[in-house]
Formats: structure tokens, C-alpha cells, sequence
């Protein structure tokens, strides 16, 4: 398994604050799209990090060696869109996570 830190940047600083409702819409089909990922095991955590800056979305990945991350990020709904959404993508090479809950 590989880990990865992935960053959606926002077309705007204030875009938290100030989204339309058509911006709304896209953001809850790109929270679905990720609760899909987190579903398949591709995504351990992801949501919205308030930045005094600007804010902005993370997720932390964990990928199979087969899978590219640039294909998740790729059909994430914002990124389709091209409405002025901006995903980084880094890999981790070392990644400290919790072990899986006992059953």
C-alpha cells in the first residue's frame, strides 16, 4: 500500500464562506464521490480544513501499488466540472496510521 496527501484548492480564498447554491450542489456530489472512495477502502479520511488563508479540502489516501491517485482525482465531480478547483496530490513515504479496529 502506498499513502498520499491530497489538497483541493478552491477557486477562491472565500469560497467556504461565500459558495453559490450551484456550488453547493457540486460540493455534496464531491462529498458523495469521496464517501464512495472512503467505501472501497481508497480513502481513510477526507473534509474541509478552515485555513485562516483560504480554505480548502483534504484527504489522506491509501492506494494499492496498481492504482495511480491522479485517477481518483481525476473523477472527482469538482475536478470534471472545471469550474477553477485545483488538486495537489503528495505522496507519503512514510505513513503512521491506527491499526484496523478488531472486529
Amino acid at each position: 500500500m502506498k499513502y498520499y496527501f491530497f489538497k483541493l484548492l478552491p477557486p477562491r480564498p472565500t469560497f467556504m464562506q461565500d459558495m453559490t447554491p450551484a456550488e453547493l450542489q457540486l460540493m455534496q456530489e464531491h462529498a458523495g464521490y469521496w464517501r464512495g472512495q472512503l467505501e472501497r477502502g481508497y480513502a481513510v479520511g477526507f473534509g474541509p480544513v478552515a485555513d485562516p488563508a483560504g480554505g480548502f479540502g483534504m484527504g489522506l489516501l491509501e492506494l494499492p501499488d496498481e492504482v495511480d491517485p491522479a485517477s481518483l482525482t481525476a473523477g472527482d465531480p469538482v475536478i470534471k466540472a472545471d469550474v477553477g478547483f485545483r488538486a495537489e496530490v503528495f505522496p507519503m513515504p512514510r505513513a503512521v496510521v491506527r491499526a484496523a479496529p478488531r472486529a
